[in-house]
């Protein structure tokens, strides 16, 4: 079965059988051409140097990071417990990470309905990772015009050490990803250490080596395949946009039509616009698209564009922005609007699941007490004559300190523990005591009577919980 199909070239409104432009041929499974990406400062290839510093950094620095000797960062899946930044979360803390994931969302939804994709082009892992690769590909192969002859030329030593040391830098940082990565899941000391004395399981090499190929093929070989084919923001991206979104855009009505032209030279006396044709701003995007075409979901936003066309028009003495952010309102020269219904709806949820999560945080406490009543016997006389119930007292301690309890029973007259009434629980500890309570026979009002248990913290005196049971006895006379 063939895989291409003819396209014929039809000019709106004209009559297709005397359109006479040549039919071409689109191949639905072409190759992927590699793009070679020219190096460009500016103001916003610095702002993208400096996230790129913030974000690789905080990834790198903070599995590293202990607090009250615990990671500052930890998922120990073993043992169900997730420690982040001083607090400690259970799986019945799940609905958090819910809340947390809506936030991101919705607070995706807000950024991009404002200034596009600012995520894709500044912060997104792929594009920071993709950036530190094709630094470390300039610096060993050399610049754009080097890397193409250098590919098209012999496999001479000096091209096979070129790839070489590119391949194995490459390398060196996936497998530090890979490394760090894991390290949050298990400890980043031991980690390093059991892997070097070959004592780590099976899954732990088996998740570095998949992070460290994942990485090495996604940042070095896919790039921008990624960003097009697998993302599915790329795809749904344009529900967000409207006319007022700020994107990267070229100014047609400026810059059309195009030409070359010498330094100096008003572009209105010679029937042109600002635009040169130089094909910088094709020549610096990472996905390869023409920015002069008009918005295209393989834009990531990142503003390369703008810096390589400002370094032009400042060349040309020409005014700077015939390529930047803008929004479609205003090419057309009509008023944009920053804020709007839509806007406001995104920006409402967001708020309202920000003050949840912050408030549910904030609101929690450090320990958690259940009481269950042993439901095998309703009640028994002991030899005081003073009628037992039993019960299971459970006291989860999700701080990051040892807690110890003491408890206490109040609801009855005269009542009291008569089984061990100090229960320590060290960090993480779901802890089961098994609690007898009795009351004198004339304390009973009536078969079922509410009672509360206490448990004081003598570690932190402000740490206080209750939990209120039954206490079931014979019916009063």
């Amino acid at each position: 079965m063939s895989k291409e199909i003819p396209v014929k070239q039809v000019d709106p409104g004209s009559d297709p059988s005397n359109n006479k432009k040549q039919t071409e041929t689109v191949d639905l499974y072409a190759s992927r051409k590699k793009i070679y990406v020219k190096e460009i400062k500016g103001f916003f290839q610095r702002i993208r140097n400096v996230s790129l510093m913030v974000l690789m950094g905080m990834y790198f620095l903070f599995v590293w990071l202990t607090l009250d000797g615990q990671p500052l960062i930890h998922f120990d899946l073993p043992e169900r417990e997730f420690h982040l930044y001083g607090m400690t979360f259970f799986p019945k803390d799940f609905f958090l990470l819910s809340g947390m994931l809506i936030i991101s969302a919705f607070g995706l939804f807000f950024i991009t309905t404002l200034f596009g994709r600012v995520w894709c082009g500044y912060t997104c892992p792929q594009t920071v990772w993709t950036f530190v690769y094709m630094w470390i590909e300039e610096k060993v192969e050399g610049s754009r015009n080097k890397r193409m002859k250098l590919d098209k030329s012999p496999n001479t030593r000096e091209k096979i050490t070129k790839k070489g040391i590119k391949h194995a830098l490459w390398l060196l940082v996936a497998l530090a990803t890979g490394l760090t990565f894991v390290g949050y899941f298990y400890p980043i000391r031991e980690l390093i250490g059991d892997i070097a004395t070959l004592d780590a399981n099976g899954w732990a090499y088996f998740w570095v080596g998949f992070f460290t190929v994942a990485t090495y093929l996604n940042a070095g070989w896919m790039r921008e395949q990624v960003c097009l084919y697998m993302c599915p923001y790329a795809r749904f991206q344009s529900v967000m946009f409207d006319p007022n979104t700020r994107i990267v855009s070229y100014d047609p009505n400026r810059g059309e039509p195009r030409g070359k032209r010498k330094k100096g030279i008003d572009p209105a006396q010679v029937g042109l616009g600002d635009c040169i044709d130089c094909e910088q701003c094709v020549q610096v995007c990472p996905t390869g698209i023409d920015i002069r075409d008009g918005l295209q979901y393989e834009c990531i936003g990142c503003a390369l564009c703008i810096d390589a066309c400002d370094q032009v028009m400042d060349k040309m003495d020409y005014p700077r922005g015939l390529i930047r952010y803008t929004t479609e309102n205003e090419l057309e020269g009509k008023t944009s609007k920053l804020l709007r219904p839509r806007t406001f709806g995104y920006g409402a949820v967001l708020t309202a699941m920000i003050g949840a999560v912050i408030f549910i945080v904030a609101s929690r406490v450090p320990a958690q007490m259940d009481v269950l009543r042993d439901r095998g016997a309703l009640y028994s006389f002991n030899g005081e004559g003073r009628i037992e119930n039993s019960y299971t007292v459970k006291i989860q301690n999700m701080s990051e300190v040892p807690q110890t309890f003491v408890l206490s029973v109040e609801g009855l007259e005269d009542m009291r523990i008569i089984t061990d009434t100090t229960v320590k629980v060290v960090s993480g500890e779901n802890r089961s005591l098994p609690t007898v309570v009795d009351v004198p026979p004339e304390s009973i009002q009536s078969t079922n009577s509410d009672i509360r248990f206490i448990a004081t913290s003598q570690t932190d005196s402000s740490l206080i919980l209750e939990t209120e049971s039954r206490f079931v006895g014979p019916r009063a006379r």
